[in-house]
C-alpha cells in the first residue's frame, strides 16, 4: 500500500472515530444530570445494609464480658441511665429529618474505607482485598467489604474522581494566580499539556496495576460512570483553559481532548523511559496536532500519525491487561 492510500485510510478511521466520539460526549452531556456514578443503587443499599448489620453483630460478640460486669456493678438496678446502646438506635435522622452530629451514614463510610483502600492497592491491586484491608486499616471489620462488588469498581471509579477533583482544584488555583496577577496566563496547548500532565502524574504510584484499572473501567456496567467521569475532567480543562464556545466546536474539542488523553495514558501504562519522558513527548505532539487541526493534507497527515501511535499503544496495553507483556 503506497504512503498517499495509507494515510487517507487512516484519515477516513480518524474522521469516523471523531464523530462516533463526538456522539457519545454529546449524549452523555445531556444526560450528565441523571447518569449517577453508583450503579446498581438497591442492590448496593443491600449489601450495605447488610454488611453494617454484620459488622455491628461482630462488635456485640467482641465485647468483654468483664466490661458487662463492670456496668452493671456501676449502676445498681433500678438505677441504671436511661440510653440505647449505639448500635440499637431506631432512628437515623431527627425529628427534623436533620442527620445527628456523631452519625456517618452509608455513603460517608464507603468513601472512607475506599479512600483507606487505595494505600493497599500497590500490595493488592483493584481488588476486594484492597477494600477489606483498607477497612482494617480504620479499625472496622473486613465484612466492611460485602459493601461494595467484588470486582473492584467502585474502588477505581473513586480513585478517577478524586483525581479528577483534585486537578480541579489546582487548575482553580492556577487560575487565582493568574487573576491576582502573581502568573502569566498561559497560551492554550501549553495549558492544556501541562493540565493532562498533572492529571496522568497521578497515576504513577498505582501505574504497575493500571491496566487492570481500566480494564475495569471497561467492564459493560462501568462505561457510563467512566465516560461520565472522562467528560467531567475534559470540559474542566477546557474551562479552566478559557473556552467560551457554544457552537458544535464546543463537543469537537471536548471529544478531542478526550481522545489525547486516552491515547496518552495508553501510551503511559507501557512506557518504560526515564520519568516517562517518550509519554510526555508524545502528548506534546498530539497537542501540537489538535491545536493546528485544518484541512491541509500536512495537518490530516500528522493526525492521521497520532492516531496510529494511539492505537499502537492501545495494541501494546492489551498484552499488558492480558499479562502477555510486562512494564519494564
Amino acid at each position: 500500500m503506497s504512503a498517499s492510500s495509507f494515510i487517507s485510510s487512516i484519515t477516513c478511521h480518524w474522521v469516523t472515530f471523531i464523530k462516533k466520539l463526538k456522539q457519545e460526549i454529546i449524549f452523555v452531556c445531556k444526560l450528565k444530570s441523571v447518569v449517577r456514578c453508583h450503579l446498581y443503587p438497591s442492590q448496593r443499599t443491600f449489601r450495605a445494609s447488610a454488611a453494617l448489620r454484620k459488622i455491628s453483630d461482630e462488635q456485640k460478640h467482641e465485647t468483654p464480658s468483664s466490661s458487662s460486669q463492670q456496668h452493671f456493678e456501676t449502676y445498681p438496678t433500678g438505677d441504671q441511665p436511661d440510653q440505647e446502646p449505639q448500635a440499637s438506635r431506631p432512628s437515623y435522622t431527627g425529628h427534623g429529618g436533620e442527620e445527628s452530629e456523631d452519625y456517618e451514614s452509608e455513603e460517608q463510610l464507603q468513601l472512607r474505607i475506599l479512600t483507606a483502600a487505595l494505600e493497599f492497592v500497590p500490595d493488592h491491586s483493584w481488588t476486594a482485598d484492597a477494600v477489606a484491608e483498607g477497612a482494617k486499616s480504620l479499625g472496622l471489620s473486613v465484612a466492611a467489604a460485602g459493601m461494595f462488588n467484588s470486582d473492584g469498581s467502585e474502588l477505581v471509579l473513586h480513585f478517577v474522581s478524586k483525581c479528577n477533583s483534585k486537578l480541579s482544584e489546582l487548575l482553580e488555583q492556577d487560575q487565582k494566580l493568574v487573576q491576582l496577577g502573581q502568573a502569566e496566563k498561559k497560551k492554550t496547548d501549553q495549558f492544556l499539556r501541562d493540565a493532562v500532565e498533572a492529571r496522568l502524574k497521578m497515576l504513577i504510584p498505582y501505574i504497575e496495576s493500571w491496566p487492570q484499572a481500566l480494564s475495569i473501567l471497561l467492564l459493560p456496567h462501568n462505561i457510563p460512570s467512566s465516560l461520565n467521569l472522562l467528560t467531567s475532567m475534559v470540559d474542566d480543562m477546557w474551562h479552566y483553559a478559557g473556552d467560551q464556545s457554544t457552537d458544535i466546536n464546543w463537543y469537537t474539542r471536548r471529544a478531542v481532548l478526550a481522545g489525547i488523553y486516552n491515547t496518552t495514558e495508553l501510551v503511559m501504562v507501557q512506557d518504560s523511559s526515564p520519568d516517562f519522558e517518550e509519554t510526555w513527548h508524545f502528548l506534546e505532539n498530539r497537542i501540537a496536532d489538535a491545536m493546528n487541526m485544518g484541512h491541509t493534507a500536512k495537518q490530516v497527515q500528522s493526525t492521521g500519525e497520532a492516531l496510529v501511535q494511539g492505537l499502537m499503544g492501545a495494541a501494546v496495553t492489551i498484552k499488558n491487561l492480558t499479562g502477555l507483556n510486562q512494564r519494564r
